[in-house]
């Protein structure tokens, strides 16, 4: 590579557009591509909120990439000033008889110094009135956690990646029988080439990673909160996971209403041909899941829903690796669910291994999932 590399990222969700800016900020000469507007409504990135905690079970290096995101979401915050994160705190719910990732998170928790509470039932019940929890053994809370302002977030990134220099272009990126990248069916000539099409990476690598892709639909539903009640907004309630439903949240903010989500991993998505609308039966799968756990929502109105998708590797580990064939080409994503609250430290790592200043650990090599059967379920991840 030249003084000023080259660089083409394809794809400006979180992965992209975050790879893309610390790469503008190494002194490379970066184009971004997208088929469509940044913060459009088919990508994966697309939606009002997403979760930010730290749990991650045992796995020491997703917790420590998580604080540190946390503080780097600050800064971006800080430099665009616009609300990105919002500190509303994450609740963990373990369910009685199933509490095995939980366990394994309070023990990471407290050698790596997080900050958290474990709770009870009772003491759930006391400080967040809103759950029931009849069947939760215990909560974990993580006061400096919360959520993100997705779709916010991608939208500023991409303007300040503009601002500073980055070139912004509308294109499609495929990639011929060699899986060599193309633009709008022409080769892509370029020192680097980010490959960061989240769920769209296997259609464009049909032999490389589709079969360690697995793409599953994700139906996500807003409701209303009680009228005169502020006891849902980020205010007075924290996002939540709820490991033994498959379910997780936010509290409602800036007018949202509550978002919820169950995850049926056997359910598939048609990247290009399906509507993103929710099906009637996650519709009521979720309805019912909230009616359970917020009984205060009762009779409340969907206001609001969401159909993306999540690409799910064999072990939910992230994809960071140069193409077998293609040594500038860099394939970036593999989100598995729990990409975007690492968004900034996933960028700037990225940046880094495209860049060959360090290599690509044995958890992100694309060789390391050939083995593997697709992943039928996110984990505790």
């Amino acid at each position: 590579m030249g003084d000023r590399p080259e660089v083409v990222v394809a794809g400006a969700g979180i992965a992209g557009v975050m790879t893309a800016l610390h790469l503008l900020r190494k002194g490379c000469k970066v184009t971004l591509v997208d088929r469509w507007e940044v913060g459009h409504s088919r990508a994966s990135s697309s939606d009002y909120t997403r979760i930010i905690r730290m749990i991650h079970g045992r796995d020491e290096l997703y917790t420590q990439w998580v604080r540190e995101a946390r503080l780097r979401w600050l800064e971006l915050q800080a430099e665009m000033n616009c609300t990105l994160f919002v500190e509303c705190g994450a609740l963990i719910l373990a369910g009685a008889g199933h509490t095995a990732w939980e366990d394994e998170t309070l023990k990471t928790f407290e050698k790596m110094g997080v900050p958290h509470f474990r709770m009870d039932p009772g003491e759930i019940r006391m400080r967040f009135p809103q759950f029931r929890c009849a069947d939760v053994a215990y909560g974990i809370y993580e006061p400096e956690s919360g959520l993100l302002m997705a779709r916010r977030a991608i939208v500023q990134a991409a303007s300040l990646f503009r601002r500073e220099g980055g070139i912004l272009l509308r294109g499609r990126v495929t990639a011929d029988e060699s899986e060599r990248p193309c633009l709008d069916g022409k080769p892509i000539e370029a020192d680097l080439i980010v490959m960061a099409a989240g769920p769209w990476l296997g259609e464009i690598f049909r032999r490389t990673i589709r079969p360690i892709l697995k793409v599953i639909r994700q139906d996500i539903i807003y409701t209303s909160t009680p009228e005169c009640d502020i006891s849902y907004d980020a205010e007075r309630m924290p996002s939540w996971v709820d490991h033994g439903y498959g379910a997780y949240g936010t509290p409602s903010v800036e007018g949202s209403g509550i978002k919820a989500a169950i995850a049926w991993t056997s359910t598939v998505i048609d990247l290009d041909g399906d509507e993103r609308v929710v099906d009637d039966a996650a519709f009521h799968r979720t309805r019912q899941y909230l009616r359970h756990r917020f009984p205060g929502l009762a009779g409340q109105r969907a206001v609001d829903q969401k159909a993306c998708q999540i690409a799910n590797t064999p072990d939910t580990h992230f994809l960071l690796d140069f193409h077998p064939e293609h040594d500038n080409v860099l394939i970036a994503g593999g989100c598995s669910g729990h990409l975007f609250k690492h968004g900034p430290v996933f960028g700037e790592f990225a940046a880094g291994v495209g860049l060959r200043e360090w290599g690509t650990p044995d958890r992100f090599k694309i060789s390391n999932r050939m083995n593997l059967s697709t992943a039928e379920s996110p984990s505790g991840r």
